[in-house]
């Protein structure tokens, strides 16, 4: 069975020249739920103000993704293990370098998950990683990209 989801990503050039590349990379991204998030390219790929800092750009919607997804198969395992998590913090971050082909390309993105439990059934650090691993290994994302996901918990 196949899942479909959607997104539009929406752009206008107005009346800004567009050959001298100086264009705004401000942009739309618009959700089936309804919700429509800022998008840009990234003022560390193209400076300001063709991009637009305050606004999601590709390679943090990516780290995102990553992060997210983890997240989620993280709560439910920890969920199916009689486990309460109060919360879950992830400052996860994305390296973008040259891979193996000479491109750019987000190689490594590292997530630093910070979790708190409740009550008394309080997981070792063992349990915790083993439950990272199987996050990781069940992510819909991270079984998508050819990226190194590490997973470095806070504690």
């Amino acid at each position: 069975m196949a899942h479909r989801y959607t997104a539009e990503t929406i752009w206008h050039r107005g009346d800004q020249p567009f050959t001298d590349k100086r264009y705004s990379r401000a942009h739309l991204l618009r959700f089936d739920g309804g919700i429509e998030v800022p998008g840009s390219s990234s003022p560390l790929s193209v400076p300001l103000p063709m991009s637009i800092e305050t606004a999601v750009d590709p390679e943090e919607a990516f780290v995102s993704a990553i992060s997210s997804c983890h997240m989620l198969w993280f709560l439910s395992i920890a969920c199916q293990q009689g486990l309460v998590v109060d919360s879950y913090h992830d400052a996860a971050e994305g390296v973008m370098t040259r891979n193996e082909q000479g491109r750019m390309a987000v190689t490594h993105v590292t997530l630093r998950p910070r979790i708190v439990f409740a009550g008394t059934a309080q997981p070792d650090a063992d349990a915790v990683m083993t439950m990272h691993h199987q996050a990781h290994e069940a992510c819909f994302i991270a079984n998508s990209v050819k990226s190194e996901i590490v997973v470095e918990p806070r504690t």
